[in-house]
């Protein structure tokens, strides 16, 4: 059969590191096939290779299709094409080794996916070693000191090994919540006298022989999720509903319901998929449902189409709302501020969970930031398991004081003691 010719660069080796590039593109997830690589390799011999920056684009602009494959993208050029030496540092990163001094800083998002997609397919540089040498593999996943570790790692700095582990992890997360007292009562032996039951009673038999007591029932709030899956959320918004996952299908947590939407530039409900067993086809079908992933971000309108549309529906006896997103919002703050507002009276308690709370120096300056913020009645962070951890924590004892922790005080009455 015979292939449409192309022109290849005067360096062969440049298009043989081009296609060991590739791999390593595919390896970390990005869609590098055949027909990029050869794409590529146009592109370069027509571009030229003579300024690293044109270089650069010139391959982002081939192998980059979506945007959450940007900082993947940068951080394998970076590795592969211009830092030898970082790639050192990153397989020091990468094996278990004992350190006598911290590292030097914590890897930056996707590196250590971007060193893990290299070192797979690097070949061994030591002298003398074959392959028939026995090779001693230390495994500490299981060790407590890794499992406290991937407790506290950020979700953004995961390689994929430990981010598989961290889902794990989150399947046995628990997120109880205790029962709402209703106005309606049920028939005790002691408690409140109830009145309507006694003078019933003595209706029947013509005299008052004893009196009837009454105690409230008690019923189970609906957990309602708002989850950012724009851009700057797409890896914290998948692990949270890998949670979200594990909440709605474990019984016995005392929730009534778990409803579940998922925002970017639209509004979408995936309570159903959520319903469905096996977590893989449901974060499947819910991603299926939304096509908005890795989009922007129009929470002021995201909000009010949930007033309008689903607020009486899902926010009834008591909801609590937990609203997953980081805040940036590029739209008109006055409207994310009224929806925020309607939203809080609609349900009995309203918990944000923000990424960017993460760090110590955290302040509201963003406006979508200050517009929520009124209108929440707990502020905590969503980065990692030890955060959900303290999420169930703070559900399980509503009287654990606020600002306490990776929580930020909002100000507002804490109604869940009420």
């Amino acid at each position: 059969m015979d292939h449409a010719a192309f022109d290849l660069p005067d360096d062969p080796r440049l298009a043989g590191n081009i296609a060991h590039f590739a791999a390593a593109l595919r390896r970390a997830g990005l869609p590098a096939g055949p027909d990029r690589l050869i794409l590529a390799t146009r592109a370069v011999a027509a571009a030229g290779f003579t300024d690293r920056t044109d270089f650069f684009h010139t391959l982002e602009a081939v192998f980059v299709r979506r945007p959450e494959h940007r900082a993947t993208f940068a951080q394998m050029f970076r590795l592969y094409w211009r830092d030898p030496r970082f790639l050192e540092h990153m397989m020091g990163l990468l094996t278990p080794t004992i350190r006598g001094v911290q590292e030097a800083r914590a890897p930056r998002p996707a590196e250590k996916r971007a060193a893990e997609a290299l070192l797979d397919q690097a070949p061994s540089v030591e002298q003398g070693k074959t392959s028939e040498d026995p090779v001693l593999e230390i495994d500490a996943t299981a060790t407590a000191s890794g499992r406290e570790r991937l407790r506290t790692l950020d979700f953004e700095q995961m390689s994929n090994a430990e981010m598989t582990a961290a889902k794990r992890m989150l399947a046995t997360l628990r997120l109880p919540v205790p029962p709402i007292p209703s106005r309606r009562t049920r028939p005790a032996g002691t408690g409140r006298i109830d009145r309507r039951a006694t003078l019933r009673a003595a209706l029947r038999t013509g005299e008052l022989h004893e009196l009837r007591h009454a105690t409230p029932r008690i019923r189970w709030p609906n957990l309602v999720a708002l989850c950012d899956i724009s851009g700057s959320m797409s890896v914290y918004s998948r692990a949270l509903l890998h949670f979200l996952h594990a909440v709605a299908n474990r019984k016995g947590q005392g929730w009534a319901q778990v409803h579940a939407f998922t925002f970017g530039t639209r509004l979408t409900n995936i309570t159903r998929h959520l319903a469905t067993r096996d977590v893989d086809a449901a974060l499947a079908a819910a991603g299926a449902e939304a096509q908005d992933w890795e989009g922007g971000t129009r929470i002021g309108e995201a909000l009010h189409a949930f007033n309008r549309d689903w607020s009486r529906r899902v926010t009834g006896a008591g909801a609590v709302v937990l609203l997953i997103t980081d805040g940036l919002d590029r739209g008109d703050p006055d409207q994310l501020s009224r929806a925020a507002e309607r939203l809080r009276l609609s349900a009995r308690r309203v918990i944000w969970l923000n990424p960017l709370l993460r760090f110590d120096g955290f302040a509201p300056r963003a406006a979508g930031i200050r517009a929520l913020l009124p209108h929440v009645d707990t502020f905590r962070a969503g980065h990692s398991i030890g955060a959900l951890e303290g999420l169930a924590d703070a559900l399980s004892r509503p009287g654990t004081p606020m600002g306490t922790g990776q929580e930020w005080h909002t100000g507002r009455p804490d109604l869940s003691k009420s």
